[in-house]
Formats: C-alpha cells, structure tokens, sequence
C-alpha cells in the first residue's frame, strides 16, 4: 500500500472522529440513545451508486432508514441478501414504509439496455433486461438516447416495487392488518431531487 493510499485511509478516521464530534456537540446523548435500538419507519431499496446515499439524500441522521442497495435496486424471488432484508424490516423492525428508489443515468440500467456482454452482472441484470423487452415499445417511442434510459430507469422502479409486494413477507404483512406501504422513487443526480413516480400500493390486490 502506497504512502498515499496510508494518507486517504487515515483521512476516513479523522472524518469520523469529526463527524462523531460535530454530532455530540449537537446531542450529547444522540449515540447512547441510537445503541440501545433502532426504530425506522422506512426500507430504502436503492442503487449501489456512491451518490445515492439513502440517508444522505433525505436528510435524515443514523437509526431512521434501514437500507439494502445493489447495483439497479434489483428485487430478485432469488435474492437471499435482499429478501432477508426485507423480511427483517417488516417482521422485526415492522417498519411502515417500504421505498424502491431508481436513479436517472443509471449504469446497470444502461448495461441491460445495450448488447454487449459484462462479465458476471449480466446474469445479474436478467430481471431488467426483462423490464426493458416487455416495455420496449414505450421506450423507443422516446427518440433521445439519454431519455430512453432514464425511461427505463423509471420502468424498472415499478417493476421491483411489484416485486417487493409479491414477495411472501409483505403479503403476509398485509394479510395480518400490518401498516405497511410499497413506494416507487427515481432521484436525479443532477438537480439532486427524488421523484415519486406514484406507483405506492398499501394492500394486497384482490
């Protein structure tokens, strides 16, 4: 490891000791009180994106979201990691919103839409491919190529928002009178403002 890369590292504990700092300055009690439990509302399934921090974007301080991402905030029937998750959330924290949050200019979006092979996220991407085949038409009926993508951003958000209410967890939430609601956003990295694309659903569908 480089001199430089010693340098960035340590740059991360000075930026926490700040920030841990800052925070207690503010409220002395806040980690005391944030270690005993956490209690969040809301389940953000969002992109890996580095600039789409859950937390960060709403504003919100540590202990308010509970948060799962991977790359296109894909909700797979086999997804162990994502399905615990949310399973956890509903069952044990019984958090009373659940947020599927996109981003425009997506690049796992991007990669399903073209025709070139990537490795190991292709196999990854099979469920957007899917949402792009079967909403093609509505996308190339949008001529600009960058409009296209984020068209299909915003199609896939509602997909996985689907996803998550068929998933067992949450359709026994509801059987059992839970509260509980399934939210699709999009966020735009370039004005810094999240959308909701208004497909909530607080109820199973008869």
């Amino acid at each position: 490891m480089t001199e430089n890369d010693n340098k960035s590292l340590n740059n991360l504990f000075s930026n926490n000791k700040a920030w841990a700092q800052g925070i207690k300055e503010d409220d002395p009690d806040f980690f005391n009180r944030l270690s005993i439990q956490q209690k969040p509302d809301y389940l953000w399934i969002g992109c890996s994106d580095s600039r789409v921090a859950a937390n960060t974007i709403v504003n919100l301080p540590p202990g308010e979201v509970f948060v799962h991402r991977n790359i296109a905030n894909v909700v797979g029937a086999a997804d162990l990691n994502c399905l615990s998750v949310i399973q956890y959330a509903v069952e044990v924290l019984k958090v009373k919103h659940v947020i599927v949050c996109g981003h425009y200019g997506c690049g796992g979006i991007a990669a399903a839409m073209d025709n070139e092979q990537h490795g190991l996220i292709d196999n990854w991407l099979k469920n957007v491919k899917t949402v792009y085949r079967l909403n093609k038409e509505a996308i190339d009926n949008v001529t600009d190529p960058q409009q296209q993508l984020d068209r299909l951003c915003e199609f896939n958000v509602v997909e996985q928002v689907y996803n998550v209410c068929n998933t067992n967890v949450v359709q026994n939430a509801w059987a059992n009178g839970q509260q509980l609601t399934v939210h699709g956003w999009i966020y735009d990295i370039k004005d810094g403002i999240l959308k909701d694309l208004e497909v909530s659903v607080a109820e199973a569908e008869s």
